[in-house]
């Protein structure tokens, strides 16, 4: 029995199997069945959006007990290298080595994490997997250790590679200063520097170089500024006929050639006339409301990341469109304020692209208690997590309780965008109308 087991039992997958199990566990699917399983997923969701409305006491139970008709998923335009932003981190590889520049395979619960070179794994493009490759190569001649725990001490933190059609490409490296004075940072900054555009690194053609210095996991430039070492502040991406300015930490879709197939369809289902307001909230670097201004007759974007916003009003200018304006800020702080003394009589639609950690409930408030917006879209990429609380905010009964005052909204359509092939992700477009 126990040959018997033997002779059945699969060999041991590869850490390069492993990895791309990790990341993008579809890559063995024909690109049509990954569409499929990202179809029944999604149907899935809307099944139980329609489950918790019922439980509130809403009808929204549709054929196949969705709360609303489901598109078949659209399909993405490249499906192999389409990320334009890809983060390799810093840790020991399979072989030990501590200075392994790659991405995770384990979790740090269980603390079986080893970092694997990704230069297999389908969905990052070439560019990224040499600007990691040069990095690694850098980092493996530094006496500087790698940053593995931030207090066992080292330097070398995570790379980040952000790309553009145009052929730009920005690389930022993360560095924890632990208590090395400006002196031996300026020391650090000029080799990275001479590395990347005197030495080997120099094969990456790099646009932009930068470095920040950090002591937390995750950094924004208000925190710890970008420190640019070399070329230029800015790359530039092209979508829809418009030129898109982009700073270090500036959201922009991962999939450029998918979102503008997203953002097509969104005008659409905007049903935008001539004299409508476009409210773009969580507009990063303000991709959707400009690409969408010859439709309506104002923009009004609200984003947190103060320099996406700058990018924002430079993209605005740069394009000529004057029919745009864009505040700083947390949405929960800026839109309440906004739409407490909205007096316009023009129709105003909302399109709400919010992280995964979804719409604070002030926003869905302002949202909701704001008569004007007859028209939402809801953009996720996470639509099970806290993306459902809001479509349950947004939809059921008033509650002065939660201050949910306003008529409630009513899931209308859903279509998925496959903006993130071999993943099991999607982009989720649901209609809410009342």
């Amino acid at each position: 029995k126990k040959k018997a087991r033997e002779s059945c039992s699969l060999p041991e997958p590869s850490w390069e199997e492993r990895l791309a199990n990790a990341v993008t566990p579809l890559w063995r699917l024909p690109y049509q069945e990954q569409l499929q399983v990202k179809y029944e997923s999604q149907r899935k969701i809307l099944q139980t959006l329609a489950s918790r409305l019922e439980e509130l006491g809403i009808d929204a139970q549709k054929p196949g007990g969705l709360c609303c008709p489901l598109q078949p998923v659209v399909p993405s335009p490249i499906i192999n290298g389409y990320r334009n932003k890809s983060t390799f981190s810093v840790n020991r590889g399979p072989d030990g080595n501590p200075k392994t520049v790659g991405l995770y395979v384990g979790t740090g619960r269980e603390r079986n994490i080893v970092c694997v070179k990704a230069n297999h794994v389908e969905n990052i493009p070439s560019k990224h997997k040499q600007v990691a490759q040069c990095y690694e190569e850098f980092i493996g001649h530094s006496p500087l250790d790698s940053c593995i725990l931030f207090h066992e001490g080292g330097h070398w933190r995570e790379l980040v590679v952000r790309t553009t059609s145009c052929g730009h490409t920005m690389a930022i490296v993360t560095f924890h200063p632990q208590e090395l004075g400006q002196e031996a940072l300026a020391t650090q900054k000029a080799l990275l520097k001479e590395f990347f555009t005197c030495g080997p690194g120099a094969v990456c053609a790099l646009t932009s170089l930068y470095f920040q210095e950090s002591t937390m996991t995750r950094c924004s430039h208000e925190q710890s500024p970008y420190q640019l070492l070399h070329g230029a502040p800015h790359i530039f991406e092209e979508l829809l006929g418009l030129k898109f300015r982009i700073s270090p930490d500036a959201f922009f879709q991962v999939n450029t050639a998918g979102a503008e197939v997203l953002y097509q369809a969104v005008g659409e289902l905007c049903q935008a006339t001539g004299d409508t307001v476009l409210l773009d909230i969580c507009c990063g670097t303000g991709t959707i409301g400009l690409s969408l201004a010859h439709r309506v007759s104002k923009v009004i974007g609200v984003e947190v990341v103060e320099k996406a916003i700058e990018d924002a009003e430079w993209n605005a200018a740069f394009n000529g469109i004057s029919n745009c304006e864009f505040h700083t800020g947390k949405a929960e702080a800026v839109l309440p304020q906004l739409l407490a003394s909205w007096e316009d009589a023009r129709p105003l639609v909302a399109v709400v692209n919010p992280s995964r950690a979804g719409l604070h409930y002030r926003v869905v408030r302002a949202i909701r208690s704001c008569r004007s917006i007859r028209r939402l879209l809801y953009i996720s990429c996470k639509p099970e997590g806290e993306a459902m609380r809001n479509f349950l905010e947004l939809c059921c009964p008033p509650d002065p309780r939660k201050k949910l005052a306003g008529e409630p909204f009513a899931p209308m359509l859903a279509i998925p965008f496959d903006l993130f092939p071999h993943t099991v992700h999607c982009e989720l477009v649901l209609l809410f109308t009342r």
